[in-house]
C-alpha cells in the first residue's frame, strides 16, 4: 500500500489568454471550481495508477470540507483519514492557467497547517501496512519530519516531493529516499540554474535518489550512477496543473508495486505527461491502463556526458 500525508484544497481556476505581469490585470475567460491539495492529488493520483492508497489529511469544518470530504470518499482510496479542524478553513488554492497550459498557483493552507506530529502518530497503523510514504511541503515541517521519521523507522520507501519548495534541514532529507523537485523547486533548494548541477547538489544532502522533473524536458535522475535523462513523451499539452502530482503518486504506485526504478521513472514520466492533456488537478490523474498505453509508445533514457 502506498500512504500518502498531506494537503486537501479547492481548487478555483481560471484560464487567461496569458499569464498576468507584476501589477497587471487580466482579463480570464473559464472558471472552474474543482478539488486539488498536492496531497489529495497524488493520493488520487497514485489509486487510479493501481495502488491500494490510505491518504491522511486535515479539512475544516465549513462546506469546503464536507465538499473535499464526500468527494474523497468516492475516489477508490483503501483508507481515508480526513480529520476536521474547527479552527480554520480548509485549503483554497487559486490557479492560473494561460493558451500554453502554464500556470500561477497561490495557496491557502488553512486547516493544512494544523495537522500536527499528535495526528500523524495517532494514525501511524496506516503505515503498518505500507510500502511507500509519500509526502509534500504543504504541510508543516514538523508534521513532515514526523511522517518521515515514523515511515523509516518502518523500513517504508520514503518520497519527498519539495513542493511549494522551502529550506530543507539537512537532517530532514537524510530521512528521503527519493526527492522529486520539479526545475523551479530545484533552483530554489540549490540556488543552481544548471538542473544537473542542482541535482548533484542535492544528491550530497541525504536522498539517495533526486529526481527533477523538467516539464516538456521529461526529467534528470541520479540513482546512484551518475546522471540520467528520462525524455519527455510527446503530448498535446492544455493544462499543466497537477502534472507533478500525477508523476509522484504513479511513481509511488510503481514502487509499491515492486517496479524496477528506471521503469518506474518512465511510468511516472508518462503519468505527468498525460495529466496535462486535460483541465483540473484531481480530474486529469491519468488512469492505470492509460499510462501503460503510452509506455508502450516508447522511449529511451540517454546518459548526460
Amino acid at each position: 500500500m502506498v500512504i500518502v500525508i498531506g494537503s486537501s484544497n479547492i481548487d478555483l481556476t481560471i484560464t487567461v489568454d496569458h499569464l498576468p505581469a507584476r501589477g497587471e490585470t487580466v482579463i480570464g475567460h473559464r472558471f472552474v471550481q474543482s478539488f486539488g491539495g498536492k496531497g489529495a492529488n497524488q493520493a488520487v493520483a497514485a489509486a487510479r495508477a493501481g495502488a491500494q492508497v490510505a491518504f491522511l489529511s486535515k479539512v475544516g469544518m465549513d462546506a469546503n470540507g464536507t465538499l473535499v470530504d464526500h468527494h474523497l470518499a468516492g475516489q477508490g482510496l483503501s483508507h481515508l483519514a480526513l480529520l476536521r479542524d474547527d479552527q480554520a478553513a480548509t485549503g483554497v488554492a487559486i490557479i492560473v492557467v494561460d493558451r500554453t497550459g502554464d500556470n500561477q498557483i497561490v495557496v491557502a493552507p488553512g486547516s493544512n497547517g494544523r495537522l500536527t506530529p499528535d495526528d500523524i502518530r495517532q494514525h501511524a497503523t496506516l503505515m503498518a501496512d505500507s510500502k511507500v510514504l509519500l509526502v509534500q511541503m504543504e504541510i508543516s515541517m514538523e508534521t513532515m519530519r514526523e511522517a518521515l521519521t515514523l515511515a523509516k523507522g518502518l523500513g517504508l520507501i520514503t518520497i519527498l516531493n519539495p513542493a511549494p519548495a522551502g529550506p530543507l534541514p539537512l537532517d530532514l532529507l537524510q530521512l528521503v529516499d527519493i526527492l522529486t523537485p520539479n526545475e523551479r523547486e530545484a533552483q530554489t533548494l540549490t540556488g543552481s540554474s544548471d538542473m544537473a548541477e542542482a541535482v548533484h547538489l542535492l544528491t550530497t544532502r541525504g536522498p539517495g535518489t533526486v529526481v527533477v522533473t523538467c516539464t516538456a524536458d521529461g526529467a534528470l535522475m541520479s540513482h546512484g550512477n551518475g546522471i540520467t535523462h528520462v525524455p519527455a513523451f510527446l503530448v498535446d499539452p492544455i493544462d499543466s496543473t497537477g502534472a507533478g502530482d500525477a508523476f509522484n503518486g504513479a511513481l509511488a504506485c510503481a514502487l509499491m508495486e515492486g517496479t524496477p526504478f528506471e521503469t518506474a521513472l518512465e511510468v511516472a514520466n508518462a503519468a505527468g505527461a498525460l495529466a496535462t492533456t486535460k483541465r483540473g488537478a484531481q480530474e486529469s490523474m491519468p488512469t492505470k491502463g492509460e499510462i501503460a498505453s503510452l509506455c508502450r509508445s516508447g522511449t529511451r533514457k540517454v546518459r548526460l556526458a
